[in-house]
């Protein structure tokens, strides 16, 4: 079998190991993904959203992804959050390799119509379609949703059923952003575990997934920064839903954020003189790759698995 996305994907839910998409929206955050998957020997995912595509630009998008995968064939191009049928069309006929199509917002029957569109359109040109059903809470980019609500099992089946997409990205607890539990953190895993009972057969993903390291948050506050009740999902929940469970896609997007912030602010403070972004900026893609690779090896476990 050609080793394309949908590939390990089938290789993850069977070998219970995890695909991080990572998000990007710049030079330096992509660079940093490339190298953490380089040096872990890792497949993975690299992820735009619509404002991140608008931000960089379709070309400038296209062109480094294509960079980045010669370095390691084994990263693909997915489209995040995608809100409407036009731009997961525009996304499947620039060459990405996966989209994600978010009708999480509409009435059932309406996701339904809208997901299944978008598969029908981009199966018949190879690329993967990811649905989502249930709202995941939170703030993050084009995504602001005041309320969550927990994906239905059964719904879920007859939505899978229905669409034929390759991912369902699941509501279980987790939100977007660095402020994702009011009180101790938490998943829904009964649900994911009913949700897998009857859809074995499909990778479930994890949004709103990031760990909001202690350690960066003080980074970032001590120079400067500003985060209140900044709480993540705790690594030992994130081991548990890929290892007993079927969640073979997770992603993140705050961590990498958090990671590339606090140490730029972090050298800014100690250096008042700089002004070269290539110093501020290589510092922050450090950071960044150690973390991701950190979260290869002992959180995802995608480790050699390329």
């Amino acid at each position: 079998m050609k080793k394309n996305l949908k590939f390990y994907l089938k290789k993850a839910l069977e070998n219970h190991f995890a695909l991080g998409a990572f998000n990007f929206s710049n030079l330096e955050s992509l660079q940093a993904i490339v190298a953490a998957s380089l040096q872990t020997n890792s497949p993975a995912i690299i992820s735009v959203s619509e404002s991140a595509l608008n931000y960089m630009g379709e070309s400038f998008v296209i062109s480094l992804a294509q960079a980045a995968k010669e370095q390691n064939p084994a990263l693909f191009l997915h489209l995040d959050h995608g809100k409407s049928f036009e731009i997961c069309k525009k996304a499947v006929d620039l060459g990405f390799d996966s989209v994600m199509i978010d009708g999480s917002a509409l009435p059932f029957e309406e996701n339904v119509c809208l997901t299944k569109k978008v598969a029908d359109y981009a199966h018949k040109k190879g690329v993967l379609v990811e649905g989502e059903l249930g709202q995941i809470k939170g703030i993050e980019d084009n995504i602001d949703i005041a309320k969550s609500s927990y994906t239905n099992p059964e719904q879920a089946a007859e939505f899978v059923k229905q669409t034929k997409v390759d991912m369902l990205a699941v509501a279980i607890g987790t939100s977007h952003g660095v402020n994702k539990f009011v009180k101790t953190p938490s998943l829904r895993l009964d649900i994911l575990q009913q949700i897998e009972n009857i859809l074995p057969q499909t990778p479930l993903v994890l949004h709103g997934a990031s760990t909001v390291d202690e350690k960066l948050v003080e980074t970032f506050n001590n120079f400067g920064g500003k985060l209140d009740k900044a709480q993540g999902v705790s690594e030992e929940l994130l081991i548990k839903a890929i290892k007993e469970h079927n969640i073979a896609k997770i992603n993140t997007d705050s961590d990498i954020r958090l990671a590339f912030s606090s140490e730029i602010r972090k050298v800014l403070s100690e250096n008042k003189k700089e002004f070269d972004p290539r110093k501020y900026l290589g510092k922050g893609r450090e950071k960044t790759e150690q973390i991701l690779s950190f979260k290869m090896k002992n959180v995802f476990f995608c480790a050699d698995k390329k």
